[in-house]
């Protein structure tokens, strides 16, 4: 990889796109403030550095690990001794059921078995050039924006984008008309659903019904439509295209002959379909973000895109006028979509969104309960403790990177990550439970960005507040606005 003078700019806390972390642990009442305004700011400044760390709030032992190979030992060697706990029951189970987000034991591990032949390495090769196509098209649409200076909220469209790929490539459903409408309810759901509702931690029980509003559940009702819509229009049809959808209600576990019930393959469909677009499409968002940062970093993501896809895209914009209008099958005397074989020269456009995901981790919180005492590194962890992995915290250890804060991809060429524990950088969780699509998000993430890469630059609009929120997902607080420009 060709070397260069990384912009120094840290993306640190006093730049506000962070929670400036408290000096040291806060009261109860401040805790619980922060807890629902914004889970990441709860860490103050020490428990970056720190191994371990326990807090005791009312009858609730909460632990912060922080240590990769403490993170192993709950994640992979001990992991049968630790659950998914309350907190995430009662966060997710209302949206998702019992998917393989939420469910445990054997439950978790038939319906794992089952949906596993999906993200096959031959799959996922079929699904690249429905990925590269629905890129392309996506900022095809980008053009008039670019041409009027008309910004746009890059998180809406990251989402809308990924939630479209999810439904053509794993459910063989075109909803490229209904899309708006399901991202609106979506983002309501997020809001509804990600932010924590500090009773919980403190022991509310499940049977008490939690307050929704009229909004929520109108969205709710939108979701669930869209999910079975998906499920009866395959039953519809008969046929059983070869995707993931098909796996699903096909599928029999080969230890069981068991197959999925109407319920649970409900459930499967609505957590391939939620958090499968949400976690890439927030990778892509912050990726952008810092890439308009860094224009250093910016430049050898151009350079390579153009080395292995030959020059501008479909639909480009060059010194203000549009060139090239390729057929739907996505070649211009400017270059090709970016195909599956295309990846493994796509190695720095990789590292960036790794490096992305180091500094924002979409899934900013693993959570975990130990079933019975446990002890890590001379800590005792009591039964029933609220176990908190946090990749946003562990990824910031000062101790584990050398200057945390600062945008570096070259941090994950093949030699520097052997270097590491491989439980220092857990973007994608760990052990059996480690996400069973993260083959997917990142072809996804590669395609997508290559696709953006090859036409235009994008830049944060000027004034627009950037703050980075732990919801169910780590989001920008006020999306993320910003204008479209051609590549010199």
């Amino acid at each position: 990889m060709v070397g260069m003078a990384l912009d120094t700019s840290a993306i640190a806390w006093e730049h506000g796109v962070c929670p400036e972390p408290p000096p040291r642990q806060v009261g109860l009442l401040e805790w619980m403030r922060l807890v629902y305004r914004n889970p990441i700011a709860v860490f103050d400044r020490e428990a970056f550095a720190a191994d371990f760390r326990q807090k005791q709030v009312f009858l609730g032992n909460f632990v912060l690990v922080n240590e990769p190979n403490f993170i192993e030992h709950i994640l992979l060697t001990n992991h049968r001794h630790y659950s998914k706990g309350r907190i995430i029951r009662n966060t997710l189970g209302p949206v998702l059921g019992d998917g393989l987000v939420t469910s445990e034991g054997e439950l978790w591990r038939r319906q794992r078995r089952i949906a596993a032949p999906g993200f096959h390495q031959q799959r996922l090769a079929q699904a690249a050039g429905a990925m590269s196509r629905l890129a392309r098209q996506r900022v095809e649409r980008w053009r008039a924006p670019c041409e009027k200076g008309e910004p746009l909220d890059v998180a809406e469209e990251m989402s809308s984008l990924t939630m479209e790929i999810v439904a053509r490539t794993l459910f063989s459903m075109d909803m490229s008309e209904s899309i708006d409408d399901i991202g609106r309810a979506m983002a309501t759901v997020n809001a509804a659903f990600g932010t924590l509702n500090p009773l919980d931690f403190l022991g509310w029980p499940a049977w008490i019904p939690r307050p929704r509003s009229r909004r929520t559940r109108a969205a709710l009702t939108r979701l669930e439509r869209a999910i079975q819509g998906i499920i009866a229009e395959r039953r519809r049809v008969g046929e059983a295209p070869d995707d993931l959808l098909g796996l699903l209600m096909a599928g029999r576990d080969e230890e069981t002959g068991e197959g999925m019930s109407d319920k649970h393959l409900r459930d499967e469909v609505v957590t391939f379909f939620t958090a499968g677009h949400e976690t890439t499409a927030m990778a892509l968002t912050w990726t952008l973000y810092l890439l308009s940062r860094h224009p250093a970093v910016e430049r050898e993501l151009h350079d390579e895109v153009d080395r292995v896809l030959g020059g501008t895209g479909d639909g480009a914009v060059a010194g203000g006028t549009v060139v090239g209008d390729a057929p739907a099958g996505g070649t211009d005397a400017g270059g090709t979509d970016a195909t599956f074989a295309d990846l493994e020269s796509l190695s720095y456009t990789r590292m960036v969104i790794q490096e992305a995901m180091r500094l924002f981790p979409p899934v900013f919180s693993i959570q975990r309960v130990p079933l019975e005492d446990d002890e890590i590194g001379g800590h005792r962890i009591p039964a029933g403790s609220f176990v908190t992995i946090s990749p946003y915290v562990t990824h910031r250890n000062p101790r584990l990177w050398t200057d945390p804060l600062r945008f570096d991809p070259l941090r994950f060429t093949s030699g520097r990550r052997k270097e590491r524990h491989a439980f220092t950088y857990i973007p994608f969780g760990g052990g059996p439970r480690a996400c069973i699509g993260s083959g997917f998000a990142m072809m996804e993430a590669c395609l997508v960005l290559a696709a953006i890469a090859r036409v235009y630059r994008l830049r944060v609009v000027p004034g627009h507040p950037v703050e980075a929120q732990g919801w169910i997902t780590l989001r920008p607080r006020y999306g993320l606005r910003m204008t479209v420009e051609p590549r010199d």
